[in-house]
């Protein structure tokens, strides 16, 4: 009888499910997986080394680029550690706003996740229906920033505008006849808010359907059920956060236990697993989509209420207005300073930390007192999950290893960062 011995697999990072920029080295024998090596170094974009070299608001659109799947959220991590150290306050109408785009972020991460996810298990159609939403979610990032990604929105201090009162539309093409501009533009035909409001109402049908594709499909369960198992004194110890850590039954989620901004004024349940296995972390996200939108609502009421401020008036961080800067001397100066030297943040350290989509994402400063950080560090949870790779798909077939990798949510800009 021939003997049996154990072969090396390289997997991706061409690979569909390695998304182009994760290469497992996978020792296996048979069709069964001994050991799995993460390499990472696809696409290091070195962003901790260049802040030490921008001033904190060249600084602030690196943090869309890192998890390019979650913009906002990292802004936030970022502008909530500048604010900590300078002790700026932030408006209330602008930390509405914040906490409403951070649930935005959240819906398109997951909405992509799950789309990723299911394409990587076979599932084409729920890929399809995902990205249809978030186009929706996108416009509303386009109409209050100009970008559809890379927003850089967010303000040490608040934001970088208010809310706009119209809703972008389409236009007239020899694509689109009079009756689909009609159908494109019914709900665009007020502010902002009024097509947040609108998306907020329609958005729970659309997670039924995916439901009705996945959650009970037998394929999916064979699929995701038992695979990848964390029990939740592990989960803890390998430094999970986020939804991985609570698929496993552990009720930590920052936004309850370290509110920042208002959610301590928000409304919702943190989504908590039993089974710790690719299921349960998928059922956790599912409805973390629906507090989102939850959430959601209730920042449009209360910003439909609530007119004010939307960035700090301490012109060491945040410019005049225009009409300020071009009628008064020593507004132009604050202009002129704030856009050629940046903000000077006082001496010290700081940590601080967001419930980002895929866990706790952390911005740990040192600063001496100038305008750029002396240093920067970021704490990455897709980091420390794919540290956890080799653990999850010991003993599972080769077909696992694909179910983990979508199961883990990663993103490398924020791994290689």
């Amino acid at each position: 009888m021939a003997e049996i011995r154990n072969y090396t697999l390289n997997f991706g990072p061409q690979h569909p499910a390695a998304h182009g920029v994760l290469r497992l080295v996978l020792e296996m024998d048979g069709e069964v997986v001994q050991r799995a090596d993460p390499h990472i170094g696809l696409l290091h974009r070195a962003t901790e080394k260049l802040a030490e070299s921008r001033t904190y608001i060249q600084s602030l659109p690196y943090m869309d680029r890192l998890d390019y799947i979650c913009m906002m959220c990292s802004e936030h991590a970022f502008c909530l550690a500048v604010e900590k150290l300078a002790g700026v306050e932030v408006p209330l109408r602008a930390q509405y706003i914040r906490v409403m785009f951070d649930e935005i972020t959240r819906v398109m991460n997951h909405l992509f996740g799950l789309a990723a996810h299911g394409l990587d298990l076979g599932a084409m159609t729920v890929f399809l229906y995902c990205f249809r939403e978030r186009e929706d979610l996108f416009d509303c990032y386009e109409a209050v920033s100009g970008a559809r990604m890379h927003a850089a929105y967010y303000r040490p201090g608040g934001v970088y505008r208010d809310l706009p009162d119209a809703m972008p539309q389409y236009l007239p093409s020899r694509f689109r006849g009079e009756s689909d501009l009609k159908v494109l533009n019914r709900n665009r035909q007020g502010s902002l808010l009024d097509f947040i409001d609108d998306f907020t109402q329609r958005f729970p049908k659309y997670v039924d359907d995916y439901e009705t594709l996945l959650t009970e499909n037998r394929i999916w369960k064979q699929r995701t059920v038992g695979i990848g198992v964390v029990e939740p004194e592990r989960a803890i110890a390998l430094g999970m956060t986020g939804p991985m850590l609570r698929g496993s039954g552990v009720a930590w989620d920052l936004r309850k236990k370290q509110p920042y901004d208002v959610y301590d004024r928000m409304d919702f349940d943190v989504a908590v697993g039993r089974n710790g296995d690719s299921y349960d972390r998928y059922l956790v996200r599912i409805e973390e989509m629906r507090q989102s939108n939850r959430i959601i609502r209730q920042c449009v009421d209360w910003l439909r209420a609530n007119p004010g401020p939307v960035i700090t008036d301490n012109h060491k961080f945040a410019p005049p207005s225009r009409v300020e800067m071009k009628s008064n001397m020593e507004e132009l100066i604050h202009h002129f300073k704030l856009f050629t030297e940046g903000m000077h943040v006082p001496e010290g350290e700081v940590y601080s930390a967001v419930e980002h989509p895929k866990g706790e994402f952390g911005v740990y400063f040192v600063s001496d007192g100038a305008n750029k950080p002396y240093r920067m560090k970021l704490r990455s949870p897709a980091y420390a999950h794919l540290s956890s790779m080799n653990e999850l798909s010991r003993g599972h077939m080769l077909a696992d290893a694909v179910t983990i990798i979508s199961t883990l949510d990663i993103v490398f800009g924020c791994i290689d960062r």
